[in-house]
């Protein structure tokens, strides 16, 4: 299998950007993937910081159709259920995602990137996160429990040997903020419910709530993902940044209908405590096929 962008799996990052960009309308969709690409080599690091670069799969499909994951459609329309908030669609053209020990480098090479983008494209949204209690989020409670090792997330986190896009991955990139002041005034035994696991020991109850959060995205039920989340903001306003890793898209959008309640069953109750303001999927090209665009001869 052709080689992965090795950030996806670099745990233990302290400090985070996302910053999303659109294409200026005068610029060439073949130019600005080069341009990322020469970002630097993506198998290596910036002063210590790691950056995972990906591309609006019709984007990618377009100057990669050898490299294109089949089926894979960017976030272009809400999804709409019986939940409280509607999933929305924001969805750009490029990704870039870096992560490293502590936000000084992180800042200063998220600003070279967009400088080094200027006149192709624009810095259309940008998130600042951070890792909190090791594996918590905002709420108190442990994120990401479901997580596979890191010996077992390529197979999960990348598309398959010997299908379209080999080696790449899917990316949901999604901000939640949470509503502080209704969370909080929660008693911890009604928060509970809501996540579906204890916040003590993160253990699930038997049976589970059927509107908790580990129900309606229960990973044996809708497919495995690999997750990334960390939190962002200011005491006032804060929440999750979900960044989420597959081999396909199918997971996914299986999870996001569930959460809003579309057929059948309940909404997740965490959609009325959060809500989801940005959503945008990616795919993320191997390092290998991503490189080969930044060589000389390439222009």
């Amino acid at each position: 299998m052709a080689s992965p962008q090795t950030g996806i799996f670099a745990l233990g990052t302290a400090a985070h950007a996302y910053l999303e960009f659109d294409l200026l309308a005068s610029a060439d969709a073949l130019d600005v993937v080069v341009s990322v690409a020469r970002l630097r080599e993506p198998r290596t690091t910036i002063g210590g910081v790691n950056l995972v670069a990906g591309f609006r799969p019709e984007l990618w499909a377009l100057v990669a159709p050898d490299a294109a994951p089949v089926g894979v459609v960017g976030f272009e329309k809400p999804i709409r259920g019986v939940a409280v908030h509607e999933l929305p669609a924001t969805q750009h053209d490029v990704v870039v995602w870096l992560a490293g020990a502590s936000y000084d480098v992180v800042f200063d090479t998220s600003r070279m990137i967009v400088t080094e983008l200027m006149g192709r494209a624009t810095l259309a949204h940008e998130m600042v996160g951070w890792q909190y209690h090791h594996d918590r989020d905002l709420t108190g409670f442990e994120d990401g429990s479901e997580n596979p090792s890191i010996v077992e997330a390529t197979s999960v986190a990348l598309v398959a040997s010997g299908l379209p896009g080999e080696g790449a991955s899917i990316l949901l990139l999604q901000q939640w903020e949470h509503d502080a002041i209704a969370w909080e005034a929660l008693p911890v035994a009604s928060q509970a419910p809501i996540i579906g696991r204890r916040t003590s020991d993160s253990q699930e109850p038997d049976p589970r709530p059927p509107t908790s959060h580990v129900t309606r995205t229960d990973q044996d039920r809708f497919g495995k993902i690999f997750r990334r989340n960390v939190a962002y903001g200011t005491v006032s306003q804060h929440g999750t940044i979900f960044v989420g890793f597959c081999g396909s898209q199918g997971p996914f959008v299986r999870m996001l209908e569930s959460m809003v309640g579309n057929g059948s069953e309940p909404a997740d109750q965490l959609t009325s405590v959060a809500r989801a303001v940005t959503g945008a999927y990616y795919v993320i090209p191997t390092a290998d096929r991503l490189a080969a665009f930044g060589v000389e001869d390439r222009l």
